[in-house]
């Protein structure tokens, strides 16, 4: 089934996001700042609105993909009589914030609002694996699910406007810290000496194979951080001091300096040295609460 779309803002994302909607059959009206952008989009079938009110008033359900907070507010600001008994669906990066002012400004306005972030590149969005997130409430959300299925996989984590972007730094943390990790492999694996020089792909393969065992140790340790208590079972942090050893050994003869086996190592030493050495790799996170990694 087609849906009335409209997207405010086509930069690159924004551009994306619309030939997303057209790519699904939906009716899709588009609105940018700055004129001149919205050619390829009318060639397919679109409707460039010369306002933004005309281009909310447009659609049942708007999408914003603007350059920050501030050019949200003014461009809603222009466009609010039109807003009332519409959909809003924000995917501009902010603050947590930001997105509790913006929807607490869609609920003066009589607009419905999810905030959202989506948590790929231009050239993942439209992909089955394209993780959007939402919230707002659950009415809402399932009331857009359909149209936003264009996107990728739509994800409604609650009813609490800051989630979306909470969960995008968290969620970018972990991007750059497996990425990190991948690469010290890589330079690890790859340098000259016995067993070495293999490819990145080859590595990544395996690696690839061994992300199930690395996804049980995450959901086992998630029910310890959420209860307070670390078991260290049969891999407790004096294991993983030893075991970083060898890692940091390695790092010497092959020439790697990524300095991530020092930064887990300060860590787990500081935990150990204050009594903890049989517990989980889980328990460094109450060092990342109080005092960090320095």
């Amino acid at each position: 089934m087609s849906a009335t779309v409209t997207v405010l803002g086509l930069g690159p994302m924004g551009t994306t996001l619309a030939h997303a909607f057209l790519d699904q059959g939906h009716r899709t009206t588009v609105w940018n700042r700055t004129p001149g952008r919205a050619e390829a989009l009318t060639a397919r079938g679109a409707t460039e609105a010369g306002t933004a009110a005309e281009a909310v008033a447009a659609s049942p359900l708007t999408v914003l993909c603007l350059a920050g907070h501030d050019a949200v507010r003014a461009v809603l600001d222009r466009a609010a009589e039109a807003a009332g008994g519409r959909t809003l669906v924000n995917l501009t990066s902010g603050s947590p914030m930001d997105a509790r002012e913006t929807a607490a400004w869609a609920g003066r306005h009589g607009s419905a609002y999810l905030d959202g972030v989506l948590m790929t590149t231009t050239s993942g969005l439209g992909r089955p694996e394209a993780l959007q997130l939402y919230a707002g409430s659950h009415a809402t959300f399932d009331a857009v699910r359909h149209p936003l299925g264009a996107l990728g996989t739509p994800l409604h984590l609650g009813t609490e406007p800051a989630l979306p972007s909470v969960y995008d730094t968290a969620l970018l943390s972990m991007l750059w810290g497996a990425l990190t990790g991948w690469l010290h492999g890589a330079a690890l694996i790859g340098a000259d000496g016995p067993g070495g020089n293999v490819a990145a792909t080859a590595f990544t393969d395996v690696a690839g194979q061994w992300l199930p065992t690395v996804h049980a140790f995450l959901r086992t340790y998630a029910g310890q951080v959420d209860s307070g208590s670390y078991p260290g079972g049969d891999f407790t942090l004096r294991l993983h001091q030893r075991t970083l050893g060898i890692l940091k050994h390695a790092d010497e003869l092959r020439g790697v300096t990524s300095g991530l086996p020092e930064l887990v190592g300060r860590l787990t030493d500081r935990a150990i040295a204050e009594g903890h050495g049989e517990d989980s790799f889980a328990r460094l996170i109450e060092f990342l609460r109080e005092r960090g990694a320095a």
